[in-house]
């Protein structure tokens, strides 16, 4: 599955003063499609989530320009794209000149607001506004869909079945509309934190634009089903007329009329007194001059249609302005759990060991992980370096279920969740949990502090699908073909050339060899870190590190990363 394509248009606002300010000042105006989305420094502790709201630190905004007003854009630099994504560093800029034509946008009746469970964002933004001096804040966002309903809406049209009762997270519905994964890796990172990175823009900005990527699917599908009801509903003569009159007069005749291109035609002019009404009550205010630049474009006729058929607001009651205080109860402890606890914790901190698979301690001497679900990216990237990684067995496991695996299997309990420690006293050496956030630095942080050791033979020797072993001997092509019938497709363009085919003896999973995406794999790592030498390079070249295989450049970027940063001594290279 591909990723998610990187918008083309991200602007960072930080100040009022500046052009982009004025883009997005311009942008909000001018809109008929907009994606909200924001970020804040994650809070752990549950008193200060009980006591504050956290302080919104980003706000993305995507707008979809219309095409018109897209001509005309009076800004010194015109917006390159009709879609642009606006990344507002709510730390640095004057919220107070933000505030009017944000409220001004989250109730225009000109322009569709997207989100993502947008509520709890609104809450906190509004929070955010209020402790500079902008009260009320913000209490409604309207005309407002939801993508959790657009994405009910599409599984109900498209595949005829009703929406799970479960709720879907963005990157599913990413991976199921779009056909594309949306990494959320950096989602708990601080993004108070200034200056953010180039990866953490990125994120928040596709987070944002993927939301009108879904609507736009969902808009093309509503068009092509009104098409098809546009065909059915024909008049049987041009030469027909049929007067308000004689409608009222004969209602069989209400059966000729086309109702869909009445549809329209109210649309249009509902569209054209929206703005009329909106346009006349800010003169009436004595706001003409704000009128002025407000969108004059009526909505698309689809759009509208949309709206009047699927829009929803959002309102705040004044209890969700107020924190909930923590009700959780506080168990009495008794004095055995509290000792493991201490126990626990004074000893287990940082990684003690020694592993299971420990030969002074009677173990294989083969590592083996298990990885939970917040590091289950992880789990891929050890198998590509020959290690190997298990995932729980059921998606949602509770932690008695993953030491109870652990345990028996043997392995080093992976994960990032800081209540698994508590359970440490149960399973001693084998629980470890994981700092970093990316996969790469994830895969470094684990290999240096449980001291793995990864030889040439291990490089890629593992199903990256399954964890399963490959098979010992090869496949020709004609053996691969064979092996692949209703079960996985093989490229014609590799029936000419001279491969060696490997199965995964679990899952049958096939990986070939492909010299052209391995040299430029080749190419990738050596531009991406400079500081290697000549050195390592002969012993990737001969270690054949991508094995041919198929596996990402990032991936093998994170391999190298790993033998450049690992003593040299603990490599049987």
């Amino acid at each position: 599955m591909n990723t998610i394509t990187k918008p083309n248009e991200i602007r960072w606002v930080s100040t009022t003063d500046s052009a982009e300010f004025t883009q997005l000042s311009w942008a909000l105006t001018h809109s008929s499609l907009v994606a909200l989305d924001a970020e804040w420094k994650p809070t752990r502790s549950p008193t200060q989530r009980s006591s504050s709201f956290p302080t919104v630190s980003l706000l993305q905004i995507a707008c979809r320009v219309d095409s018109v007003a897209n001509s005309v854009v009076p800004t010194t630099e015109p917006l390159r794209s009709r879609v642009s994504v606006f990344l507002v560093d709510l730390l640095a800029i004057d919220l107070r000149s933000l505030f009017d034509p944000l409220r001004e946008a989250f109730v225009s009746p000109d322009m569709l607001k997207l989100g993502f469970r947008f509520k709890q964002d609104l809450v906190y933004l509004s929070s955010t506004f209020c402790s500079q001096g902008c009260d009320p804040g913000f209490d409604r966002v309207e005309p407002f869909m939801d993508i959790t309903s657009v994405y009910n809406h599409l599984q109900l049209k498209q595949l005829g079945r009703k929406p799970s009762k479960q709720s879907k997270s963005l990157a599913a519905i990413c991976g199921e509309v779009l056909g594309a994964s949306l990494s959320k890796e950096l989602q708990c990172s601080d993004w108070s934190l200034r200056p953010l990175t180039e990866d953490q823009k990125i994120y928040a900005a596709s987070d944002a634009h993927c939301l009108l990527e879904i609507f736009d699917v969902f808009q093309r599908n509503f068009l092509e089903e009104g098409d098809s009801s546009d065909s059915t509903t024909k008049l049987p003569s041009a030469n027909v007329i049929i007067g308000l009159k004689e409608i009222f007069e004969k209602p069989d005749d209400c059966d000729h009329v086309c109702r869909t291109k009445f549809c329209q035609a109210s649309d249009m002019v509902r569209s054209a007194s929206l703005s009329e009404i909106r346009e006349r009550n800010l003169a009436t205010a004595g706001c003409v001059s704000q009128s002025i630049s407000r969108n004059t474009f009526p909505l698309d006729v689809s759009l509208s249609k949309i709206i009047r058929k699927y829009g929803d607001k959002l309102l705040l009651k004044e209890s969700d302005r107020k924190p909930r205080a923590c009700k959780k109860k506080v168990k009495k402890q008794s004095p055995m759990s509290s000792t493991c606890k201490e126990i626990w914790s004074n000893d287990c901190i940082d990684w003690q060991g020694p592993p299971p698979w420990d030969l002074s301690i009677g173990g294989d001497g083969c590592p083996k992980f298990l990885c939970d679900v917040m590091v289950e990216g992880l789990a891929k990237h050890l198998r590509c370096v020959g290690i190997d990684a298990a995932v729980p067995y059921v998606k949602k496991p509770d932690p008695r279920q993953l030491i109870d695996q652990a345990h028996k299997e043997k392995r080093v309990l992976l994960t990032r969740d800081a209540k698994l420690l508590r359970h440490g006293y149960l399973i001693r050496n084998q629980v470890y949990r994981v700092n970093n956030l990316l996969k790469n630095e994830q895969l470094l942080e684990a290999s240096q502090d449980i001291q793995l050791k990864i030889s040439e033979d291990q490089l890629m020797s593992r199903c990256t699908k399954c964890n399963g072993r490959f098979i010992q001997k090869p496949l020709t092509t004609e053996e691969a073909v064979e092996a692949a019938k209703g079960f996985q497709v093989i490229p014609n363009c590799l029936f000419n050339r001279n491969l060696e085919f490997w199965q995964c003896t679990d899952c049958n999973q096939l990986y070939w060899e492909f010299s052209f995406r391995a040299s430029k794999l080749y190419i990738s790592i050596r531009n991406a870190i400079p500081q290697c030498n000549s050195e390592i390079h002969r012993r990737l070249q001969a270690a054949n590190i991508a094995r041919g295989k198929c596996v990402s450049s990032e991936v093998a970027i994170c391999i190298l990363s790993h033998i450049i940063q690992v003593e040299e001594r603990l490599l049987l290279l």
